[in-house]
């Protein structure tokens, strides 16, 4: 059962290799924007993977989110999920991310419950 409200964060630390120097969305050695998005939706994944029955997976299909402040290499960054909305196999959430000492994105994202193995199956893999 999806629970409104729920939440889950999930967190790394900035690296030479989550920059956007090295992810080539940028030239600064700074967290990269897809990363942070990219961890906005390991936090979405982690809050409903629970709600998940067998052969379930889910899949991103829309992120709106601004990337407001820039964090430095060794910065430790947090990225939370929150459900908004749960309708049928469609579950929008808020997210953000945060270092120790700012918020630096914020948006929302939406994913959809799919069978993995049919969804593969649609796209030849």
């Amino acid at each position: 059962m999806l629970e409104i409200g729920k939440t889950a964060t999930v967190s790394t630390t900035v690296s030479e290799k989550n920059t956007a120097k090295s992810v080539g969305s940028g030239s600064l050695d700074v967290f990269s924007t897809p990363m942070m998005i990219a961890l906005m939706e390991q936090a979405a994944c982690e809050c409903i993977a629970e709600s998940l029955e067998d052969g379930q997976t889910s899949v991103g299909t829309q992120i709106d989110v601004a990337h407001t402040a820039a964090s430095p290499v060794d910065a430790k960054i947090s990225a939370t999920a929150k459900i908004e909305i749960a309708d049928g196999r469609t579950i929008t959430f808020s997210v953000s991310a945060s270092d120790e000492k700012n918020q630096i994105g914020n948006g929302k994202h939406i994913r959809v419950i799919v069978n993995a193995e049919r969804f593969m199956s649609k796209i030849g893999g």
